[in-house]
């Protein structure tokens, strides 16, 4: 069996066959922008999550029932 070490040695020369020594750098830069975009886009889904749990339990939203007909 492979350890980790073995594998990320085998996964970084096959990226330096496919990309090229130039390359990598940029594609390095590139997954970290993505993936502090995903990180932020999670908290923001987390936040509005929260905040209408919180409205929900707190009482300020009503129900459909609770609504009066206002199309008459």
């Amino acid at each position: 069996m492979l350890g980790i070490g073995e594998i990320l040695i085998i996964i970084m020369v096959i990226a330096v066959v496919f990309f090229g020594v130039k390359e990598i750098p940029q594609l390095a830069r590139t997954l970290g922008k993505v993936k502090g975009e995903f990180k932020k886009g999670k908290m923001e889904i987390e936040e509005e999550i929260k905040s209408a749990e919180d409205k929900a339990i707190g009482g300020e939203e009503t129900s459909n029932f609770d609504k009066k007909d206002e199309t008459k």
